[in-house]
């Protein structure tokens, strides 16, 4: 299959358009075909020189090569303790190796994808969402019943 990955930290033009192994879902995890991807900050971050190497452990070099988290697509195969999905449904959430025709996503990371929500649409939520959910929730102190 093909994916973008990095060998190494640097600018954008360390990305390459590689074939690599499609990966096999882990027992609580789901392999998704991906039909739309979304480019955030946090991809940005990963490939920055100091953030990146704690997140992906990798000192000299990533560790894990594949980029990309927010993703929406249909499920093709779960892991064997997999219960809330099953091969067909299409999904939306944070996946590893997104930027890819295959990614894994772990069970609890995904929902179920409107069936009225295009993918792209679908694929620009997850990391956007949280972010704005962490500033209203943790930052702005919002309350249910706090009206603006």
């Amino acid at each position: 299959m093909k994916a973008i990955v990095w060998t190494k930290y640097g600018p954008p033009d360390v990305l390459q358009f590689k074939e690599v192994e499609k990966p096999l879902p882990k027992d609580h995890q789901l392999l998704i075909k991906v039909q739309a991807a979304s480019v955030n900050t946090l991809d940005l971050a990963m490939r920055g020189p100091f953030l990146a190497r704690i997140i992906t452990g990798g000192l000299l070099k990533p560790k894990d090569q594949r980029l990309g988290v927010d993703l929406a697509g249909q499920v093709e195969a779960v892991g064997s303790t997999v219960t809330q999905f099953q091969p067909g449904d299409e999904v939306f959430g944070r996946g590893l190796g997104a930027f890819a025709e295959y990614a894994c996503a772990r069970e609890d990371a995904v929902v179920l994808k409107p069936t009225t929500m295009t993918f792209e649409a679908a694929a620009a939520v997850p990391v956007a969402t949280l972010t704005a959910l962490q500033g209203l929730r943790d930052k702005g102190h919002i309350q249910p019943d706090k009206r603006f």
